[in-house]
């Protein structure tokens, strides 16, 4: 028995979204405020800035995107996922210097989607075309 292919029109949602996600303007961590950001859901990509390019750094899914930047400057280590990954790979020495390399150097684009089996699904599929830096680990 096969599988049945996805959908010509789940395929293009994916893409129509991957297109917005990555083409809207990031937003530097240093100018960013809980006001720049909507109170919804959605999935959201960080990445950093690194002499002329661009490098993805993390993608991740959220119910609150206003919240969810405020976390990765967070100093509840276990909740600052990012500045995590940056230290356990020895990027940075600790969250300190993890916390000021997000603050110099990261930005962060967003896509509102209200569906979370959209919004995993989407994630998902960004993390397959992006491959980001962070944030792919092994299963336990």
């Amino acid at each position: 028995m096969a599988l049945t292919k996805p959908s010509k029109t789940w395929l293009k949602y994916l893409n129509i979204k991957y297109e917005e996600l990555v083409n809207c303007d990031p937003v530097p961590f240093k100018r960013l405020s809980s006001s720049d950001i909507p109170n919804k859901p959605g999935v959201y990509l960080i990445t950093a800035r690194k002499y002329t390019r661009e490098i993805c750094y993390y993608v991740g899914r959220t119910k609150k995107l206003r919240n969810r930047h405020k976390q990765h400057l967070s100093s509840n280590f276990g909740s600052a996922r990012l500045q995590k990954y940056l230290v356990d790979t020895k990027e940075c020495s600790n969250p300190a210097t993890a916390k000021e390399f997000i603050v110099k150097y990261c930005r962060v684009r967003w896509v509102e989607e209200s569906n979370m089996r959209k919004r995993y699904a989407l994630e998902g599929y960004l993390t397959g075309m992006l491959f980001p830096q962070h944030g792919i680990s092994e299963e336990h």
